[in-house]
């Protein structure tokens, strides 16, 4: 009997030392599956930043191809003045690309300029005609190569192009202009990860690193071809490519380039060890655990007079359990009592805010008028002062007895009428507060905007222009909205690029009205100094504004951004190539009567 309970024992023994070691392995293998997924995640990121620097200056050698400097540097080798005019090019290209090196080789491969002529390890006069990346070249092709320099023993990335004699790719080669780039920024980049983080060619070369002492070893042993092309080329020049050893086995890879680059992290095996440890004394507690149960349960079965006490410790601690359920019960209708009142006060808040957001569209308004209130003085005074000149005219003729002439002077005070008549009824449209929900044509919101500033255009000598597509004419672009916010929005647009080209040498403001697919286009470009790029992303906030104190308290676009994403529209701000600055609105357009905006509010 003792010696089956001790057999019994030892199986025992043996299954549980199985278990903590099945559960050991595999907690490493979820750890090293997990961290392998974070390294390729790691690598994703990585390897785009290398790719951009690699394409960066891949045109740089070919638009140097059709530089008439190199064309007339290789059509006369030995004329002393087109070789300096060329390393000078070669050397203000170069510092403000912010390259290696440049240079020009002739179809021998020997250089004839560069832009380190002035340098004691410069080109000028080496032959590099046993590189690959001249023979890529001579052929019409890019050549791409990664090597050591042979004269300055820095290692770098060769972009190489052909260069022809008339200037085009229909004329013979007459030379080659090759670009360096170096690489050690990532290096250094690199050196921050506790992981090793290398790049090799194709042929498991690492040509770069954070751990320095990898640098040129294979990560595995080279064949006789390899080692013979590396010798011919001079790739690895005064280095001898060793396998690496003592290398972890798990790493992960990304393709990088055009030349068969592996980007490579090995992911450190220390976080795998200590996680299968980890799930091994978890198994192992696991088990302590159950060991511990199963002894519980057999000391119960042998103590079954202890079974009536358990049985009355069981009722308590049901009736606890009552008493406790009606006490969280409580609690719990006393939360919801809570939560329904913080939903109306929610409710409060969001109808008061949507009443102050109201309160700050019309203060906007009113704060336009007010801008505009000089522009609309001084173009009123000037009919006010017409209708007086051709009334005292009027009074003169009649009592002179020229009717006909009194009668022209009349009509010319009737025009001056209806002009001062516009002008009142668009302001008073524009200040009432409107909130009719219907379809607007953009372009005659477009022009009454432009006619309630047309006179500060013009007193500020700033020339203004609004040109439509043909597509946004017939049939006109009519959105659903509503009229008076769409022109707050446009009038606000507006006057920030008038302020934006006070300074300007040439003051233009261009309008264009196009059809984007579903929506309608507005571009309002002012030929100012543009958005500052700290700016750019707090244009459309509160309170944020450029302007001296006085002249703005920052709410205009803010306001008017509000206003468009309320009509399911857009407002963005960038600067365009030419120069200034654009700012785009976006509506959606409205179809066959539909509503495609919601209410403003």
């Amino acid at each position: 009997m003792r010696a089956k309970k001790s057999l019994l024992i030892l199986l025992g023994l043996l299954v549980a030392g199985g278990l903590i070691a099945a559960a050991g392995l595999l907690g490493a293998q979820r750890a090293r599956a997990e961290l392998m997924a974070q390294g390729q995640r790691q690598l994703q990121l990585m390897a785009p930043d290398l790719q951009s620097v690699l394409q960066k200056f891949e045109t740089l050698p070919f638009v140097l191809g059709f530089q008439p400097d190199l064309i007339e540097a290789l059509a006369h080798p030995i004329d002393a003045r087109a070789i300096a005019r060329l390393n000078s090019t070669l050397q203000t290209i170069q510092q403000q690309a912010k390259v290696g090196a440049i240079y020009v080789m002739d179809r021998d491969g020997m250089t004839l300029g560069a832009s380190n002529w002035d340098q004691p390890l410069g080109f000028v006069g080496k032959n590099f005609s046993y590189r690959p990346y001249f023979h890529t070249a001579l052929l019409g092709k890019a050549g791409l190569f990664y090597g050591i320099g042979t004269s300055t023993s820095e290692a770098g990335y060769f972009i190489a192009q052909p260069v022809y004699r008339d200037g085009s790719k229909r004329g013979a080669v007459a030379g080659v202009v090759a670009v360096k780039i170096s690489l050690s920024e990532f290096e250094r980049t690199w050196r921050s990860s506790d992981d090793p983080i290398v790049l090799a060619d194709r042929r498991g070369v690492i040509f770069l690193s954070n751990r320095p002492d990898w640098i040129y070893h294979s990560l595995a042993k080279l064949d006789a071809a390899a080692e013979r092309e590396l010798a011919s080329t001079q790739q690895y020049m005064g280095q001898t490519v060793r396998p690496l050893a003592g290398h972890s086995p798990y790493f992960v890879t990304q393709p990088v380039g055009q030349l068969g680059w592996q980007l490579m992290l090995f992911p450190g095996q220390t976080r795998v060890l200590r996680v299968g440890l980890l799930w091994a004394l978890a198994a192992a507690l696991l088990l302590v655990c159950a060991a511990v149960s199963s002894w519980a349960l057999y000391q119960r079965r042998r103590r079954l007079e202890e079974g009536l006490a358990s049985r009355v410790a069981l009722q308590r601690a049901a009736l606890e359990l009552d008493d406790k359920i009606v006490e969280r019960t409580q609690q719990l209708r006393l939360t919801n009592q809570n939560l329904e009142h913080k939903y109306t006060k929610l409710q409060e808040a969001e109808h008061l805010l949507r009443s102050t957001q109201d309160q700050m569209v019309q203060a906007g308004k009113l704060a336009m008028l007010g801008q505009m209130a000089a522009g609309v003085t001084h173009e009123l005074n000037q009919p006010l002062a017409a209708i007086r000149a051709f009334a005292d005219n009027a009074r003169t003729y009649l009592e002179r007895d020229q009717p006909a002439q009194a009668s022209a002077n009349l009509g010319h005070i009737a025009a001056a009428s209806a002009r001062m008549g516009a002008i009142i009824s668009q302001l008073k449209g524009f200040a009432r507060k409107d909130e009719t929900i219907a379809p607007v044509d953009l372009a005659a919101s477009i022009r009454a905007s432009t006619f309630l500033l047309d006179s500060e255009f013009r007193r500020h000598e700033v020339a203004l222009t609004f040109e439509a597509t043909a597509d946004a004419v017939q049939p006109p672009l009519q959105v659903t909205g509503n009229t008076v916010r769409i022109e707050q929005v446009l009038i606000n647009l507006l006057r920030n690029a008038l302020d934006a080209v006070e300074e300007a040498e040439q003051r233009r403001v261009a309008i264009t009205l196009a059809r984007d697919g579903d929506e309608a286009l507005v571009c309002i470009s002012d030929s100012g100094a543009g958005i500052p790029e700290q700016v750019a992303a707090h244009l459309f906030e509160p309170f944020f504004t450029t302007k001296p104190s006085g002249k703005g308290l920052g709410l205009g676009l803010a306001i008017s951004s509000s206003i468009v994403q309320a009509m399911n529209g857009r407002l963005s701000a960038h600067n365009p190539a030419g120069g200034g600055a654009r700012f785009e609105l976006r509506l959606p357009l409205s179809h066959q009567g539909v509503t495609v905006a919601s209410h403003p509010d």
